[in-house]
């Protein structure tokens, strides 16, 4: 495996690291668990929800959790690098969310259909590349050592909630696709229709049950029924479960906040010497408002975003799906930018190294 000790994990010493380290695995798992648990809870008790029910999890994502997990993308190089924050490197990343996110957003007013297979990939990439980080961080997997096994995690771990929920229930699925696309351009969303035919449907589901086998499999004959392969294990099977039985829209909401955002508010966290500090003694709200506070500016910047595409969109929204369907297209056009920085973190810390190729 590639060492990836920062100079942060140096500096601080291993016993804070460590500590800072297993305080943000706790609660990591903790929140993953609950996504789960709560999920499969509330559909247990409550049967079916109003759809305006099921999009709750989702909005309140707008300032707890979901947008401003992405809004400390200013700080996170330079923490990594051990570098200050200077005005060149904030109009590197003001320059790379205009030019990116502004490409995307080009895509999403004259190719609306094509922008949603876009944030569908997009999207299954970079929440696995989230998960990918946890497990070899967090849980302190070992078998994950070469390219290949790390592109088959992000495929499996990324496509729980994006293509789990494809088969499960096409009908909600579809609901999501005509809603966004529809705020552009309502007949492009014809384009989609065959995603959602039975024989599409089984064949992707099929191949990624193989895919899901394989990354367990291969997990299971390096490493035996250890810790962090029935934590693995446990964890791919939970949201088997949770995006299979729960509605696809709350299931959604409450893996953003809960599981993506918390996992990589923690990462964050971790290259943070103040958070680190923290951490290691347990002071998990201290680090928590020092983050909140690093994040309200750009979160604040986000909300402006929203109410730009607001404005801008042809069908202006008027229910609860639309204006949630308005901030999915707002989180899209914002995580094409937030994916280049977080890639750029692997490299930081040494994720895609050759040397685990």
């Amino acid at each position: 495996m590639p060492d990836n000790t920062t100079t942060l994990e140096r500096a601080t010493g291993p016993v804070t690291w460590s500590r800072a380290r297993d305080w943000a695995s706790v609660v990591s798992l903790a929140a993953g668990a609950m996504t789960v648990l709560a999920g499969l809870a509330i559909v247990a008790v409550a049967g079916s929800l109003p759809l305006w029910v099921q999009f709750l999890p989702l909005l309140v994502s707008v300032l707890v959790l979901g947008l401003p997990h992405g809004a400390v993308d200013h700080l996170v190089l330079p923490r990594a690098r051990d570098e200050p924050v200077t005005r060149r490197s904030l109009a590197a990343i003001g320059l790379l969310y205009l030019t990116v996110g502004g490409a995307y957003a080009v895509v999403w007013v004259f190719a609306p259909a094509t922008a949603f297979v876009l944030f569908i990939l997009l999207t299954l990439f970079h929440w696995g590349q989230g998960d990918v980080y946890a497990m070899i961080e967090l849980i302190g997997v070992d078998y994950l050592q070469g390219r290949g096994s790390r592109s088959l995690t992000i495929l499996v771990r990324g496509g729980l909630p994006m293509i789990v929920p494809l088969i499960a229930f096409p009908e909600q699925y579809a609901l999501v696709a005509e809603t966004l696309v529809g705020l552009f351009d309502p007949a492009a969303a014809t384009a989609l229709e065959p995603a959602f035919q039975p024989g599409v449907r089984l064949a992707v589901g099929l191949g990624f049950a193989l895919a899901i086998v394989a990354a367990l499999g291969r997990g299971l004959a390096h490493s035996g029924v250890s810790a962090p392969w029935l934590i693995d294990a446990g964890e791919t099977l939970g949201l088997v479960a949770l995006f299979a039985f729960v509605p696809p829209i709350l299931a959604i909401g409450l893996y953003f906040c809960l599981w993506h955002s918390l996992r990589h508010i923690l990462r964050t966290m971790l290259i943070d010497d103040r958070a680190v500090a923290a951490l290691s003694r347990g002071a998990v709200g201290n680090a928590s408002r020092r983050f909140i506070r690093d994040a309200a500016p750009l979160t604040g910047g986000a909300i402006v975003v929203l109410a730009t595409i607001a404005l801008l969109v042809p069908q202006t929204p008027a229910t609860v799906p639309q204006i949630a369907g308005l901030y999915l297209v707002t989180i899209a056009v914002l995580t094409a930018p937030h994916v280049v920085v977080v890639s750029l973190l692997d490299r930081e810390q040494q994720f895609w190294a050759p040397e685990t190729a």
